[in-house]
C-alpha cells in the first residue's frame, strides 16, 4: 500500500520547508531511519529521515523548491504500484489554512497495521473504514514535535494540564524529555483540551498524536477510538483470511512457555510476527523466538515485543542423594552470575547513531602538539584579578581556536557530499558531560567576544545543561568543537568529528615536565592537543597550519587581546 511522506514540522514556528538535497532518488529501496533529504526550515537545515520502508515511487518537490507543512513530498510503497490515486485523492482535500478541517495524520498504530497488511499473502482487501474517520472539524491534535535535529521520540515527563482544561496557544501542555534536554511543548492552540493520548513516563514518536484540542464538549471518540482498535480490527481480517493454528502444547516436551511460542507463533517453520514487532526485536537484542504473540493465530505484534521480560535462567534441579560409592563434588559453588540490561535513553541513543555514523562515514585523522602554558597560567591569573567573571583554561582554547578559526576557513567548514560548506560564522561548541551522555552547547559568534564574554556564556550554558533546561538553539549551529578532559586528569585523548564540523579538538590535562634549560634543568608545564580531522574538506597540512595557530595564542595569551 503507498504510502505518503508528508513535511514534518521540524519548529514550533515552521510553516513550510525548503529541500535543500535529495539523498534518494525514485527506484531506491529505502527503510526506516534513511536519510532522505536536506530540509532547510525557518531556524537551520535539519535532516528528513524516513520512517517507511519500501521503493520510493514518487519525489513531488524539486531541490531548491518549497513545500508547506504536511505537504506530500514523496511517495513510497511496493515496486511498481500505482501511486496516482494518491495523489489525485491530495487535491480533493481543502488547502491549508482558513478554517478548513485538520485532517489526522497516520500514527503508529495505523502504521503498525499497515506493516501487518503487507505481510499477508494477500493484500487485496480493502482498508478498514475506521481507518478514514475523521477528525471533528474544529478540534485540533496536538502532535510530538522535534524538538532537535536529532530528536526521533520524546518521553513525557508530566502533563501540565488535564482532560478538560482551558488551554491557550502559549500555554505549555507538558514537559518532554528529549534525547538532549527536557524542555515545554506549547501547543499552539486555543481551547478545550479534549483528550491525551500519551501518559506521563511513556514515550512517542516525532509527529505521533499526543493530545486533541477544540471546542468544549467536541466528542473525539471515534476518531480515538479508530486509532486505537484499527490493528485489532486488521488482526480480524487476517483471521478470517485463514486457518485457525491449533496448538499441540500438550504433547510438546517443552517447558510451557516455550511450548506455547512453538505452535503459536511459529507455523511451517516461519516465526509470525509483523514487521514492526520484528524491527522492534532486533533493536532490544530479544531473540523473537521466546516471545510468546497474543495476536491472531498467535502471531507476534509491537505489544508484545514491548511487554516482553526475557524468562529468568532455569534454577537446576536440585541434586539427588549420591550412592554411597560416589565421591564428594571438590568444590561448592560461592557466587552467581547475573546481569542487569539499562534502556538506552533517547540521548544515548542519538548518541550511538550520530557519532557512529561520524566515526564510520568521515575519513578521521589526527594531530597531536604539545603546547606550553607556562604563559597562559600566569596571564589567566592576571585576568581574573581584574575580570568580571573566572576565566578557565577552557575559555583560553576557544578563544584560540575561534581566532584561529579566522585565519584559517578551511577548517571552519563542513562536507556536503557536491560541496564543501565554508562558514564565514564561527560558533564553537564545548562538550559537557552530563550522566545520560553529553550534550554540546555552543558559544556563538565566539571570535568576536573577549575571554570575559566567553567565561559568563559558558558558564550560563553548562548551568543550563546540568539542569536539563537548554534549548534547541543553544545545541545547535556549531562550526567547531572543543572537548576538554583535562580537569579529569587526562594527559590525551582522540575525540570523535561532531557533525556536521569538519573537526574537533581533544584538549588533555596541564602537566609538568622536566626541560633542558640552558645548562640545566627546569620545569615546565605542558598541555597536549589532538585535532581530529575530516580528511575529506581538510588536509593534512591545513590541520597543522591551524594547530600552529592555536599553539602561538595560548603560548602568548596577550595576543588575543589585542
Amino acid at each position: 500500500m503507498a504510502e505518503a511522506i508528508r513535511m514534518p514540522r521540524m519548529s514550533d514556528t515552521m510553516t513550510e520547508g525548503v529541500i535543500v538535497e535529495w539523498h534518494k532518488k525514485v527506484g531506491d529501496k529505502i527503510k526506516p531511519g534513511d536519510l532522505l533529504a536536506d530540509v532547510e526550515t525557518d531556524k537551520a537545515t535539519m535532516e528528513l529521515e524516513s520512517y517507511n520502508e519500501g521503493t520510493l515511487l514518487y519525489i513531488g518537490v524539486e531541490k531548491g523548491q518549497s513545500v508547506p507543512v504536511e505537504g506530500i513530498i514523496a511517495i513510497v510503497g511496493k515496486k511498481g504500484e500505482d501511486y496516482k490515486p494518491l495523489l489525485e485523492e491530495e487535491k480533493k482535500k481543502p488547502t491549508p489554512g482558513g478554517n478548513a478541517e485538520v485532517l489526522p495524520k497516520k500514527d503508529a498504530n495505523e502504521e503498525k497495521a499497515i506493516a501487518e497488511k503487507q505481510e499477508k499473502q494477500s493484500d487485496n482487501k480493502p482498508a478498514d473504514v475506521t481507518q478514514n474517520v475523521e477528525l471533528p472539524k474544529g478540534a485540533k491534535v496536538i502532535r510530538m514535535p522535534l524538538m532537535s535535529d536529532t530528536m526521533t521520540e520524546g518521553k513525557i515527563i508530566q502533563w501540565n494540564k488535564k482532560v478538560g482544561d482551558k488551554v491557550k496557544a502559549d500555554d505549555s501542555l507538558a514537559e518532554v524529555e528529549t534525547d538532549k534536554a527536557t524542555m515545554d511543548v506549547v501547543g499552539y492552540e486555543e481551547g478545550t483540551l479534549l483528550y491525551i493520548g500519551v501518559e506521563a513516563g511513556k514515550s512517542a514518536k516525532v509527529n505521533d498524536i499526543i493530545a486533541i484540542v477544540g471546542k468544549e464538549g467536541t466528542d473525539v471518540k471515534a476518531f480515538v477510538e479508530a486509532q486505537k482498535h484499527a490493528p485489532q480490527e486488521q488482526q480480524a481480517e487476517e483471521k478470517s483470511a485463514g486457518p485457525e493454528v491449533k496448538s499441540t502444547a500438550q504433547s510438546s516436551p517443552a517447558p510451557q512457555q516455550n511450548a506455547a511460542v512453538e505452535t503459536s507463533s511459529v507455523e511451517g517453520g516461519r516465526i509470525k510476527a509483523s514487521p514492526l514487532a520484528k524491527k522492534l526485536a532486533e533493536e532490544k537484542g530479544i531473540d523473537i523466538s521466546q516471545i510468546q504473540g497474543s495476536g491472531d493465530g498467535g502471531r507476534i505484534v509491537k505489544r508484545d515485543v514491548d511487554s516482553f521480560v526475557p524468562a529468568a535462567a532455569p534454577k537446576p534441579e536440585a541434586q539427588k542423594p549420591a550412592a554411597a560409592a560416589q565421591p564428594l563434588q571438590p568444590f561448592t559453588q560461592i557466587g552467581q552470575e547475573g546481569y542487569e540490561d539499562i534502556p538506552n535513553t533517547p540521548m544515548r541513543k542519538t548518541i550511538a547513531r550520530r557519532l557512529g555514523e561520524s566515526k564510520f562515514q568521515a575519513p578521521h585523522f589526527y594531530l597531536t602538539m604539545e603546547i606550553n602554558m607556562d604563559n597562559a597560567i600566569a596571564s589567566r591569573k592576571s585576568i581574573n584579578e581584574i575580570s568580571p567573571a573566572k576565566v578557565s583554561f577552557n575559555d583560553l582554547v576557544i578563544k584560540a581556536c575561534a581566532m584561529a578559526l579566522r585565519q584559517h576557513p578551511a577548517v571552519n567548514g563542513s562536507w556536503r557530499g557536491d560541496f564543501i560548506r565554508r562558514n564565514k560564522h564561527i560558533h564553537i561548541g564545548s562538550a559537557v558531560a552530563v550522566a545520560d551522555g553529553l550534550i554540546v552547547p555552543v558559544i556563538r559568534f565566539a571570535d568576536q567576544k573577549s575571554l570575559s564574554q566567553i567565561a559568563v556564556e559558558a558558564s550560563q550554558l553548562y548551568e543550563k545543561v546540568r539542569n536539563k533546561k537548554i534549548q534547541p538553539e543553544e545545541f545547535s549551529g556549531n562550526t567547531f568543537t572543543v572537548s576538554n578532559l583535562g580537569m579529569m586528569d587526562i594527559d590525551e585523548f582522540t575525540a570523535i568529528i561532531n557533525p556536521p564540523d569538519s573537526a574537533i579538538l581533544a584538549v588533555g590535562a596541564i602537566k609538568e615536565k622536566v626541560v633542558k634549560k640552558g645548562d640545566g634543568f627546569a620545569v615546565t608545564n605542558v598541555m597536549k592537543v589532538t585535532m581530529s580531522c575530516d580528511h575529506r574538506s581538510i588536509d593534512g597540512a591545513v590541520g597543522a597550519a591551524f594547530l600552529q595557530t592555536v599553539k602561538k595564542y595560548l603560548e602568548n595569551p596577550v595576543t588575543m587581546l589585542v
